[in-house]
């Protein structure tokens, strides 16, 4: 029985299988597993003093599957697995029941309303296939629920992540209300009069289920403001805004802001080793002495990809001074795939790229390098080089991509950032802020990035670091615990 456990869609690890049967396991992608492993891995340490920690994630995909039915009970740190120190749980959840709860609620419907993604004239639709997607999002914040239930010590505390698990907070209270439970948001959160575009009993039961934790929490005050916001639409809820505190069918929710910064110890020596630093050598071979634009995004529909690349262009276009002596590498790793409308603008991120490529590239000059598939030790060895970090969501719960960049910069990187990425709370002084919609005006903040005096640069992104740090992992999810208390 553990004292502390963490439930999330996606875990620590994740698994492929070879056309043998063979078993390969890799490091878990997203900004929450970046943000968990390293607290989870760290309590299960030897010489560690603190609770026992469980982490329940589910099954993403066959291999996955295939990995948990293989091990006991699904715990496939008992199976021999390297999961970073961390005992975890992988949930053997039906493809079917998960397919509907994470394409169809989780990331077609939930993610589209709390990042304003919706083309509401043709969209959304909520029709019976809606209704039949929902009993599946039901079922599988109930397997959560139950697992969690089943798993926790007397009193313990669970912290249950993101918008995967709406739900499940109510729900383990029912069938434990011995336990402590926080929820947390890593998205923004809609305001009310766009989160009414759910079906009015569906957003009911979402902003129910978090209530069912003690305390939700969010990376921002604005997020947590909305959640309030649509929390005073509840019936029969009372919402204190002084003490932030909602009250509904007689059980009190605290509402927090706990942002997530960055480990940089364990940033920094991961970005040391060997395959890392053969990364870079190569980087630096391709590009030479030019200066480096870097972007690092998933091809998510609210990083704006498209536009980062357009605005690339019009840099190219309106200050020819700068072609051939800058390189843009854009890291574009498919996000989503099942989903037609992350096809779509994979597919248009590629061909803006191409556009770019036979519009100002020169037989001895490549102005673009699209990188489209999953390197994380490419990833970091970019950060070290670059001269200048593109982040330019139109809407973002944190982008920790914002925070990574400066603290392994090695002689100081420009951050240009969207205003709507929930990172610029915390960065705005610091970095070139542009209206992510504002092609022409992010175009020229570049410019400026690349005119930065490099010791202006450097003093500014110390600045950075110092704030990306400032909550690393490890508080962020103990000042969540601390809450309950």
């Amino acid at each position: 029985m553990s004292q502390v456990l963490v439930a999330s869609n996606r875990g620590p690890v994740s698994f492929s299988l070879s056309e043998d049967g063979a078993l390969t396991m890799r490091r878990g992608g997203g900004g929450l597993v970046s943000g968990l492993a390293g607290v989870a891995g760290a309590a299960r340490e030897p010489s560690a003093e603190g609770p026992d920690v469980l982490w329940v994630c589910a099954s993403l995909n066959e291999a996955d599957r295939t990995a948990a039915r293989r091990s006991p009970d699904g715990r496939i740190d008992l199976a021999g697995h390297e999961t970073g120190g961390a005992a975890v749980r992988m949930l053997d959840i039906p493809e079917a029941t998960f397919h509907r709860a994470y394409n169809a609620v989780a990331n077609s419907t939930l993610w589209f309303v709390h990042h304003l993604l919706y083309d509401t004239p043709h969209s959304p639709h909520f029709d019976a296939r809606a209704r039949r997607d929902w009993q599946s999002y039901e079922a599988y914040n109930a397997a959560f629920a139950d697992a969690l239930a089943r798993d926790a010590a007397p009193g313990a505390k669970a912290a249950i992540q993101d918008y995967h698990l709406s739900l499940a907070p109510r729900m383990l209270r029912e069938r434990r209300p011995d336990l402590r439970i926080v929820h947390f948001s890593h998205t923004p959160w809609a305001p009310p009069e766009y989160y009414a575009l759910l079906p009015d009993d569906i957003g009911t039961r979402i902003l129910l289920g978090i209530l069912g934790a003690d305390h939700a929490g969010f990376l921002t005050e604005r997020w947590a403001s909305a959640f309030l916001d649509c929390c005073e639409m509840l019936p029969g809820a009372r919402v204190d805004r002084a003490a932030r505190t909602v009250t509904c069918d007689g059980h009190v929710t605290q509402v927090g802001v706990h942002g997530l910064g960055i480990d940089a110890d364990a940033l920094r020596q991961r970005a040391a080793e060997p395959d890392v630093v053969e990364r870079a050598r190569a980087l630096r071979e391709q590009v030479g002495d030019r200066q480096l634009i870097v972007r690092i995004d998933r091809t998510e529909l609210s990083k704006n990809i498209v536009r980062g690349l357009a605005a690339y262009r019009e840099l190219l276009a309106n200050h020819p001074e700068w072609r051939g002596r800058v390189v843009h590498l854009a890291f574009a790793y498919p996000s989503r795939y099942d989903l037609p409308e992350y096809r779509e603008y994979t597919e248009a991120v590629q061909r803006t790229a191409r556009q770019i490529t036979e519009e100002f590239g020169t037989a001895d000059w490549d102005p673009l390098i699209l990188q489209v598939n999953d390197d994380y030790p490419r990833s970091l060895a970019a950060y070290g080089l670059a001269d200048v970090l593109l982040v330019n969501p139109i809407r973002d719960g944190m982008n920790l991509v914002a925070k990574e960049g400066p603290v392994l910069s090695e002689r100081g990187c420009a951050l240009v950032l969207s205003r709507e990425a929930g990172a610029a709370a915390e960065l705005s002084e610091d970095a070139l802020m542009v209206n992510p919609y504002d092609v022409s005006q992010t175009a020229e903040s570049l410019h400026k990035a690349l005119l930065m005096p490099p010791a202006q640069r450097a003093e500014r992104c110390a600045r950075l670091t110092a704030a990306a740090t400032a909550l690393p992992p490890q508080r962020w999810f103990a000042d969540q615990l601390a809450a309950l208390d």
